[in-house]
């Protein structure tokens, strides 16, 4: 007999939160349930997922409960049948079957399909017995009891407890709520077919055999269909797909191949680096990480022969053998970076690549690795949204009919006094309990998972509209139950490159390559940029603060951009160590260092622990730790680890080390100290690293070919500010930017030469399949010959012509735009979609005189802002009122460093933070009349008393500080300035 039935065990249909907007009760909740109630088997059976069977069969587990898998099935609200696994192979069947048809979009069936392997539970009522297959039951709740009795003929051998838990004691309430989001209605609006009943509360086991006393063979089956059941997983194996070749010898040898062959680009033939290669390849082999590290590298070569590119990061790229495999362009050796922070035999949770590739080439990538890989064995990573913070006020307040403004001022203003009332003190008491509670599946940014066994082993797969197979459970159990993801990034950076390079070729005739970085660093005009903070469009170093950061360093070499890409990041700046690593930087002699292992093993840093590999360093050079045990301590310090009696032990190791070397116990307990706050915020050096390889290959860009790269900026639609900018950019260095043409211009922004001409994508409101259309025309049959020509051949509607002519797209012709709309309106006249076809035009040989109709710039630049966003022909000092531009320009701040000045700017963008008393304060970068950036910090009383709004021209009045060389303007009064009247409404 097995356990179940031996021990007794009667549930076989529970649900946890992870039946979403449907089940209250956690993981933890329920465990901690059925030990209360004397249980000790039960089947998680969520509707439709599986989501969270594995992680609650490991927590079971370790709880000493007898957990198994199943599902419930449901279309929609109805209960079709509870399906149980016998084995791991029922749970596989199981996740294949509601799969199916999750990626067919169809209904599930009355029956399921052949389950060889499963145990499938009716509802009472839904079929009669004497149609039941073998493995075929039907459940009886406590409710239904009578109705058997009064109907059940024969022997009951077909029937099973049916005790649904669905909510814990008092949680009712909470689960119609859930409910009711779920169906988007008002509370009060719900049927009786869309919730649960109320006794679907987990009973004591004594109480439920109480239930069933009169009907012990009902008891009997239970036990009986649960004992044939068991869920043996195994937790420790990995469970990627354990080899490339096919034999994990051939995965070794070839690895060991590829390895060599780029070992001499790399590093020539250098022994140290040798000897590092072959310590980091007998790891990997030890490891059984042979495979991930091929099929990683596979993805590359795949991406380099379709020439695209891309950019390792994260801590694989310590690893030497990346680098020579061509997965990262970090060298780990020069910059001092361990191995063991990537890989190592007491690292607990699995590493990752993370591979960036330009937004618009991601997909194909996917296509690749899914074609690749053997289908059901790959799928995307899941994740979890949840509920948080203003969400939840939101999804309640419409539950409970609360007018919008009421909501918002539940959400922004809580403790009005408007608030206090039955219904906001109902959505407050719930508040709490929803607060990350699980919403909807959704797929993680990046992760893929390539599998030896199928996937459904582990759960069902979703079909969101990628198309592509998603897990239902996230990166946090798959790391629990053996994975390791390959991380397929996106971003926009990566496609400024690469689209710069061809943009390059077909402007200039010449072919760049970006590879080989290590050469851009000793450039000295790249170097000269990376100084004076010339980094718009580049990544990760053009943001206001990063800019800021980077002419108060005086930063013109990597290991100094390295350092900035890590210190840049909030809680560095709010510890103070930024400050001080500035200050550090500018006078190394005065550094005083708080034990000499500092000097030794942070004189790069100046003793700042900037890095999280800077408190490995530490954990081994002053901790006497090995570098295995120092990289579980950065894990642990970092809140990335579970096991807190592990840390007691390390911690323990740590201080008794340095008892035996005669350390001063004060300065020990305060080099922990440091560690443990320097963990939880520093940057990994290997990804700073990454990080900074790509912005040198974005100013190298940017210093040799700085037009062509503001276009491959503006057609990856931008970076950290908006098209403005960078536009700004290219005028300053030295384009003509013009206004959209139909005659010059192609979807997106294109350049010949020194001229830049903006793209038909820039125009809101213009149809997609027009700005498409209008370059092929011109492509096929030649440049248009005038409005009529246009027209004719494109087939634009009045509404969309008036768009391109408002903007001037129409300007070749020499015909002012008002003459150009009666033009277009006599042609066309009311029929704006025109259907009659090109006929409606043959007849007509002349066009109409029409008297001299008046224009002007400021007319235009309104239009410029309506349709664009931002005026091209002008800036936004050219409207305004005041001819007043302040007494001082950007590049007159540093000399006026004390100085109460006047200024003049045109909003960019502004950052709010709050002040240790709660109070709120923001930085603002603005744009001077010349088009250079300055910098503004209104602290709290200014703030209030003169805010700033957002876009539009100001008047800045405040004194000049300078700070390491960069200076801002601390805001005393600001507003902003009226702009000249819109002459069209006039």
């Amino acid at each position: 007999m097995r356990r179940g039935e031996q021990e007794g065990g009667m549930l076989l249909n529970v649900h946890s939160y992870y039946s979403l907007r449907y089940g209250t009760l956690g993981l933890e909740e329920l465990i901690g349930a059925l030990l209360a109630g004397g249980h000790d088997t039960a089947v998680l059976t969520d509707i439709n997922n599986s989501s969270g069977s594995l992680d609650f069969l490991r927590r079971g587990q370790e709880a000493g409960l007898h957990i198994l898998g199943g599902m419930e099935f449901r279309n929609g609200d109805g209960l079709l049948y509870i399906g149980i696994a016998r084995n791991v192979e029922g749970f596989r069947e199981l996740n294949e079957f509601r799969t199916r048809f999750n990626k067919e979009g169809r209904p599930l069936p009355e029956r399921p399909l052949e389950l060889n392997n499963a145990f499938i539970v009716y509802p009472y009522g839904a079929l009669d017995k004497a149609v039941l297959k073998d493995n075929e039951y039907i459940g009886v709740r406590p409710s239904e009891l009578n109705i058997l009795r009064r109907h059940a003929t024969g022997h009951l051998e077909r029937y099973v407890i049916l005790a649904p838990v669905t909510f814990g004691a008092g949680d009712y309430k909470f689960h119609c709520q859930l409910r009711a989001i779920d169906h988007n209605l008002l509370y009060s609006q719900l049927e009786p077919h869309m919730v649960a009943g109320k006794e679907e509360v987990l009973l004591p086991k004594a109480k439920l055999l109480e239930l069933y006393r009169d009907f012990p063979e009902l008891i009997r089956n239970t036990r009986k269909l649960l004992g044939q059941c068991s869920f043996d997983f195994d937790f420790k194996t990995h469970k990627n797909k354990a080899t490339f070749t096919g034999n994990r010898y051939n995965d070794r040898q070839l690895l060991y191949k590829y390895t060599l062959d780029g070992f001499a680009g790399r590093y020539g033939k250098d022994k140290i680096a040798r000897e590092r290669i072959d310590r980091e390849l007998e790891i990997i082999e030890k490891l059984n990480f042979s495979s991930y590290f091929l099929i990683t590298d596979d993805i590359c070569r795949y991406a380099r022969s379709r020439d695209f590119h891309y950019v390792g990061r994260g801590s694989g790229a310590n690893s030497a053998v990346a680098y020579c495999l061509g997965i990262t362009d970090v060298d780990p050796i020069a910059l001092h970076l361990p191995f063991e922070r990537f890989l190592n035999p007491k690292r607990q949770s699995p590493p990752d690549f993370d591979i960036d590739f330009a937004w618009n080439e991601r997909d194909e990538l996917y296509d690749y690795i899914f074609n690749r890989y053997q289908t059901g064995h790959t799928a995307l990573m899941g994740t979890m949204s949840t509920f948080r913070g203003p969400s939840i006020l939101r999804e309640l307040g419409k539950v409970y009919g609360l007018p919008k403004a009421e909501i918002d001022r539940l959400v922004h203003e809580p403790e009005h006094m408007l608030n206090k009332n039955e219904v906001t003190e109902t959505i407050l008491s719930v508040y709490n309990r929803m607060a990350d509670f699980p919403n909807q599946r959704s797929i993680h940014a990046s992760g893929v998972l390539i599998s030896e066994q199928p996937l459904a082993y582990y759960s069902a797969m979703d079909y969101p509209p990628k198309g592509l197979p998603t897990m239902q459970f996230d990166m946090y159990v798959a790391e629990d139950i053996g994975f390791e993801k390959f991380d397929i990034l996106s971003q926009r950076g990566i496609g400024h490159i690469k689209d710069c390079r061809e943009i390059v070729r077909q402007n200039k005739g010449e072919v760049i390559r970006t590879d080989n970085p290590k050469r851009f660093f000793e450039d000295p005009k790249i170097a000269e940029q990376l100084r004076s903070a010339n980094t718009i469009g580049c990544f990760y170093i053009e943001s206001p603060a990063m800019r800021q950061l980077l002419t108060k360093l005086r930063c013109d070499d990597y290991l100094t951009l390295v350092a900035a890409s890590s210190i840049i990041r909030p809680g560095v700046a709010s510890s103070g160590m930024m400050a001080e690593y500035i200050k550090r930087h500018h006078d190394p002699q005065s550094v005083s260092y708080l034990h000499p292992v500092f000097r030794q093993e942070l004189e790069e840093t100046y003793g700042v622990m900037v890095y999280q590999e800077d408190v490995m360093k530490i954990a081994n050079a002053y901790g006497g730790l090995d570098m295995a045990d120092a990289d579980v301590l950065r894990r642990m310090m970092s809140g990335k680890y579970r096991s807190k009696e592990h840390l007691i032990e390390i911690e323990g190791k740590f201080f008794d080390n340095c008892r035996q070397q005669g350390y001063d116990e004060r300065i020990s307990r305060e080099i922990w100290r440091q560690m443990e706050s320097f963990a939880g915020y520093s940057f990994n050096k290997a990804h700073s690293a990454s990080f900074a390889v790509e912005s040198y290959q974005s100013l190298y860009l940017k210093t040799y070919y700085p037009k062509e790269f503001m276009v491959a900026v503006l057609n990856n639609y931008g970076g950290f500010y908006n098209r403005k900018v960078y536009v700004n950019e290219a005028r300053l260095a030295g384009a003509k930017v013009s206004l959209p043409c139909v005659n010059k211009s192609v979807f997106n922004t294109t350049i010949y030469g020194e001229d830049i001409f903006l793209g038909f994508d820039c125009l809101q409101n213009l149809e997609g399949k027009l700005a498409q259309l209008i370059p092929e025309e011109r492509q096929r049959h030649g440049a248009y010959t005038g409005l009529e020509n246009f027209m004719l051949r494109t087939g634009a509607s009045l509404e969309q012509l008036i768009i391109l002519i408002r903007i001037g797209a129409l300007r070749f012709t020499g015909t002012g735009k008002k003459e150009l709309l009666w033009e277009a309106h006599l042609l066309l006249g009311t029929d704006k979609k025109r259907n009659n076809g090109p006929a409606l035009f043959e007849g007509m040989s002349r066009k109409p005189v029409l008297p001299k109709l008046e224009s002007s710039v400021v007319e235009d630049l309104y239009d410029e802002l309506e349709l664009i966003g931002f005026p091209v022909s002008g800036s936004l000092f050219d409207l305004a009122r005041s001819g007043y531009r302040g007494d001082t320009l950007a590049c007159d701040l540093l000399s006026r460093e004390g100085q109460t000045v006047r200024m003049v700017g045109d909003f960019v963008a502004e950052k709010q933070v709050r002040t240790r008393r709660g109070e709120l304060m923001k930085f603002g970068t603005f744009l001077d009349e010349r088009g250079l950036f300055f910098d503004t910090v209104h602290f709290p009383p200014s703030l209030k008393r003169y805010p700033l709004n957002g876009n539009g021209l100001y008047l800045l009045e405040g004194r000049v500080v300078v700070e390491f060389g960069c200076a801002s303007l601390e805001i005393a009064k600001c507003g902003k300035m009226p702009l000249k009247g819109d002459p069209r409404s006039e």
